[in-house]
């Protein structure tokens, strides 16, 4: 498949899934569809064929479900590894390490995807019944960790130098220090101050989500044979731009409708998530307010409750100041590219960073 048909799919943005979303409704599916389209085609189509090569040994292990999950989603973290290898090695055929590479990435964040499902008790991922749901938490943990397997499976038959094994390593760690944010955030303490619990929020956001951002644009230099300080200046790039897209993924929790978001109005505050914007509105609102009660667990909200927590969050200054942390993380981003020749590739790059948070509210 060449070119991934937005009206077609169920992408996943900042901010949740929309259904049959056109490129004017959003000007981060505008600018991803136009990347796609006139820089990266081909390769999207050697990745599409290799993913379906990777998947091929889970036969008789998971289903259609589980395939059609792979087949949605708009791919950014391959996307930011293949756009990192060009900024090095320029236009002609990218080398397959790299395209198995990004299709090792998918597979890694897939796996998040589920482990996440189970956690949440979440029913629905990108438009499809979760693979909790049709599976069961246990049979669900299972095909998860197969994905994780696989991906690094996928990512060491990329390699064919020695000098690129510690490649390897770093794929093994990050995955390990994912696995890490998974915990860190269960074991989130509501008794502890608003300083503390923002401390805790980047730490548990940096393993959860930056790094695997940070994992897709070091190893597309690398693999591209670009200079080592390059591949951490790109990697420092992609965790900057992977706290923004969390802390923006968490801003739209509040805003989107369900129709829109594909998943509750206000789960952060639901599922007592101490996302950021929800504990700036508690250091703002104070102890005693309804924002507080929920998230500590004080008190159980109803329906009318806990809309009217949303509401109070989403008016806080506290949500505004997110925002900001949001615009901070992104600019920080585009100073790593700099150093980078310029091309279109490092400027899609800058792109998609400037259009995670070039969002209106």
């Amino acid at each position: 498949m060449t070119n991934l048909d937005t009206t077609a799919y169920e992408i996943d943005v900042p901010g949740g899934i929309r259904s049959g979303l056109t490129i004017s409704d959003n000007p981060f599916i505008s600018v991803f569809q136009r990347i796609l389209d006139e820089l990266l085609s081909e390769d999207v189509e050697r990745f599409q064929q290799m993913l379906e090569t990777a998947l091929k040994p889970q036969e008789g292990y998971i289903t259609d479900t589980e395939i059609q999950l792979y087949r949605r989603g708009k791919k950014l973290r391959p996307m930011m590894l293949l756009l990192s290898a060009r900024m090095i090695l320029g236009e002609g055929e990218l080398p397959d390490k790299v395209i198995m590479a990004a299709v090792s990435l998918e597979m890694l964040h897939v796996a998040t995807l589920i482990h996440d499902d189970i956690i949440d008790g979440a029913l629905m991922r990108r438009g499809l019944e979760s693979v909790n749901a049709t599976r069961g938490p246990n049979t669900a943990l299972l095909v998860g960790n197969l994905q994780f397997l696989q991906g690094i499976r996928t990512f060491a038959d990329a390699i064919d130098t020695e000098s690129e094994m510690g490649l390897v390593k770093l794929v093994l760690d990050t995955a390990f220090r994912i696995c890490c944010g998974e915990l860190d955030e269960l074991e989130t303490n509501p008794d502890w101050s608003p300083a503390k619990l923002k401390e805790h929020y980047f730490d548990v956001i940096e393993r959860k989500t930056a790094i695997l951002f940070g994992l897709a644009c070091e190893t597309g230099v690398a693999l591209a044979q670009g200079r080592s300080s390059d591949s951490r200046r790109a990697g420092f790039y992609g965790r900057r731009m992977g706290r923004a897209f969390q802390i923006m993924d968490d801003l739209f929790d509040n805003l989107l409708t369900t129709g829109a978001a594909g998943k509750v109005q206000g789960t952060d505050l639901a599922q007592k998530r101490f996302s950021l914007p929800i504990i700036y509105a508690m250091e703002e609102l104070g102890d005693t307010h309804l924002v507080s009660q929920i998230i500590r667990g004080q008190i159980t909200p109803n329906d009318e409750q806990l809309a009217a927590g949303v509401d109070s969050i989403k008016h806080s200054v506290g949500f505004s100041r997110a925002y900001a942390d949001a615009r901070f993380q992104t600019l920080e981003a585009l100073e790593y590219l700099k150093p980078f020749p310029p091309s279109v590739y490092r400027q899609a790059l800058e792109d998609i960073a400037l259009s995670t948070v070039d969002r209106s509210f």
